[in-house]
């Protein structure tokens, strides 16, 4: 007999229930670009090689939400709302791919699997392999032993990426480890240009989203918080004036102010990072998964260099890892799947393509990682970014946003909030204020769940 929970955060999550997969073959559900999806295809051939005797099923989700093979539709959410769907039919995966900030709403209705036994007992992975910080992750209170709900496959993390034949050409230094927030504001906007006259700008010294993850690293920075507790969050705490500090210098490069950036209309007809690698913008504040993309451009001259730094060195983590859906009738070789996946072999194949920061040290340290491949490495030569470094760096300094069901309810008004004063108003305080007012509906939520979670005996649902 199986216990249920409340669902929450949007369709509901199935209670557990068996699956009926053909025994050693794992149903796999994943995301990505093209780039991702042929890592991940190279990834699922070189297992079945090594394991003859399974088979993974691939479920992939293409970034252009193109449903997976067998798929009638396509929800409007993507793949985060395709995947919480796929664990109301009769097929859901057995590993799926899950972001960190995902895993409160899988934990709290026990569809994870506890996967510390699992990777303790292992004799290809072990804990100290891994970057604490991106295993702590997918770290839950809802979830038993020690917490553990997916084995991390990386440890992203901001980075400013640049033109270095625009920094050249404009005789501005190349960034380097603790540039300051002046200077990195002052090399914005003396790339910002109107190159032909006309009136228009033509080319931004800044393009980054104003969202939520954004603010957060230059709050932190700042000396600020966002949250009362990482693990059972209560409130927003952002009204300190060390919080508005970092949220009023973000905001101050927007139309209120340096007017570095594109404008909220201009994002909308071509999004960042085409404006970037076009170069249309000279600086880019994104992760490490847009590399592939800019090292398909013939022309475009860039490098990563590491967030300009406040009162102290802050990023933000993002993190995708391998979970096991707890109902799966093939856990065995599911936990295999997960294994290789996530050990040196399967982290160099991913790696390769250039999309991710390893969360296994051993291959972050490699030339797979640092040169963009064991092969460029072997013939003398190396991938940008040069300073791949940056994003291993980084990890020491990342912090975690919370994974709570409710979270991304809290996400979304903060986002609205942001976007407002780095758009429209410049008004930080107001937006601090409004954001704290708007989310307390989602925390109520969440303590609420979280008492009846703890203080009642759960109802038993038929095997």
């Amino acid at each position: 007999m199986l216990a249920t929970v409340p669902a929450v955060g949007g369709a509901l999550l199935a209670a557990k229930r068996v699956s009926a997969a053909t025994p050693g073959t794992v149903r796999f559900a994943y995301f990505g670009d093209e780039a991702e999806q042929i890592a991940y295809g190279r990834l699922i051939d070189a297992f079945e090689t090594a394991n003859p005797t399974l088979r993974v099923e691939p479920m992939a989700v293409a970034s252009n939400n193109v449903p997976p093979a067998g798929a009638t539709f396509m929800p409007a959410g993507g793949y985060p709302e395709w995947l919480r769907l796929s664990f109301t039919s009769d097929a859901p995966p057995d590993v799926f791919l899950l972001g960190y900030r995902d895993l409160g709403r899988y934990a709290i209705n026990q569809i994870v699997e506890p996967l510390g036994p699992y990777l303790r007992g292992s004799a290809v992975i072990q804990p100290d392999d891994f970057y604490a910080p991106a295993l702590d992750a997918f770290r839950s209170v809802h979830i038993g032993e020690d917490g553990l709900g997916a084995i991390p496959q990386n440890a992203l993390s901001f980075a400013v990426f640049y033109n270095t034949r625009l920094f050249d050409e404009a005789g501005i230094d190349r960034p380097s480890d603790g540039w300051t927030w002046d200077e990195f504001a002052a090399a914005a906007a003396a790339l910002t240009m109107d190159k032909d006259g006309d009136g228009r700008t033509d080319i931004f010294g800044l393009a980054l989203e104003p969202a939520m993850n954004r603010y957060a690293a230059f709050i932190w920075g700042a000396g600020g918080e966002l949250f009362d507790d990482l693990r059972q969050p209560t409130k927003l705490t952002f009204e300190t004036p060390e919080a508005l500090a970092g949220m009023e210098f973000l905001t101050s490069l927007g139309a209120t102010g340096l007017n570095v950036t594109p404008s909220e209309a201009a994002s909308r007809l071509l999004d960042d990072t085409r404006r970037f690698r076009t170069g249309r913008a000279a600086m880019l504040i994104q992760t490490r998964r847009i590399v592939t993309f800019l090292r398909e451009s013939k022309v475009l001259e860039w490098d990563v260099a590491p967030l300009p730094v406040g009162k102290m060195p802050a990023n933000v983590l993002h993190s995708d890892g391998f979970a096991m859906w707890s109902g799966s009738s093939n856990k065995d070789a599911a936990w295999t799947f997960i294994e290789f996946a996530n050990g040196p072999q399967g982290q160099q194949l991913l790696a390769e393509s250039g999309r991710t920061v390893p969360s296994l040290k051993s291959v972050a340290e490699s030339d797979a990682f640092l040169k963009g491949s064991s092969l460029a490495s072997a013939i003398g030569l190396s991938l940008p970014p040069i300073s791949s470094r940056v994003f291993i760096d980084n990890i020491a300094v990342s912090r975690l946003l919370p994974s709570d069901a409710t979270w991304p309810a809290v996400v979304r008004e903060c986002d609205k909030a942001f976007k407002r004063a780095f758009y429209s108003d410049g008004d930080v305080q107001a937006a601090a204020k409004t954001a704290i007012e708007k989310s307390g509906p989602a925390f109520e939520t969440l303590r609420t769940l979280n008492r009846r979670l703890f203080t009642l005996d759960l109802p038993e649902a038929e095997d």
